[in-house]
């Protein structure tokens, strides 16, 4: 009978996880719906749940890569391409830019020693972060490949921020609230670490 190896078996449940966010993304990005304030275009979706909740459960790397593999499948699912820099931009360096919510990782699991709970509400500003995040990469394309969408007489940057803001705000804001809501019962049913003596339970 041989000796598990835990940082083996922490290694496959991260890339498990990472795949099952991917998929689970994917499906969200689907059923998004779009807004009246969406004049231009945009929709609002959960999408960005899995990525931030796999980033605060695993860090940064595995948030980062869920998000560009996400990115990846999000394209390929519905793509809109203008030119590469624009594809780079508005599918891998945005929704890689949503696991910079791992970035929280750490203060999030010492936060889940003492509860679920209190793990959860510390990880409110490190999804927003995400979000803010990946707002800054489609302002930046927006800017760059969408001027001419821009109204007459409007400044191409505040087109962008308009158009960015009117279904980014209202993701950012759901999925914050979203992602506060399922944390603990994620975490209280598959634990993001190995929990050691002295940890609470």
């Amino acid at each position: 009978m041989t000796e598990r190896n835990p940082v083996r078996s922490e290694r496959t449940k991260t890339i498990v996880e990472i795949a099952l966010s991917v998929a689970l993304s994917a499906v969200l990005g689907v059923l998004a719906v779009r807004l009246p304030i969406n004049f231009a275009g945009g929709t609002v979706s959960l999408s960005m749940v899995p990525i931030v909740v796999l980033a605060l459960r695993r860090g940064l790397y595995p948030g980062v890569i869920a998000g560009v593999l996400f990115g990846c499948a999000d394209y390929l699912i519905e793509p809109f391409f203008v030119a590469p820099v624009q594809v780079f931009l508005d599918y891998l360096v945005a929704f890689g830019a949503v696991g910079v919510a791992g970035l929280g990782s750490a203060l999030y699991r010492k936060r889940c020693t003492i509860s679920p709970g209190a793990g959860a509400r510390v990880a409110v500003p490190f999804v927003i972060l995400g979000g803010a995040a990946r707002f800054a990469a489609a302002y930046v394309s927006g800017v760059v490949f969408f001027g001419q969408n821009a109204p007459t007489g409007q400044p191409v940057w505040l087109y962008s921020l308009l158009y960015n803001l009117s279904y980014l705000v209202p993701s950012i804001a759901l999925c914050t609230a979203v992602a506060v809501l399922v944390l603990p019962a994620i975490e209280i049913a598959v634990p993001s670490w190995p929990r050691t003596q002295g940890s609470a339970t």
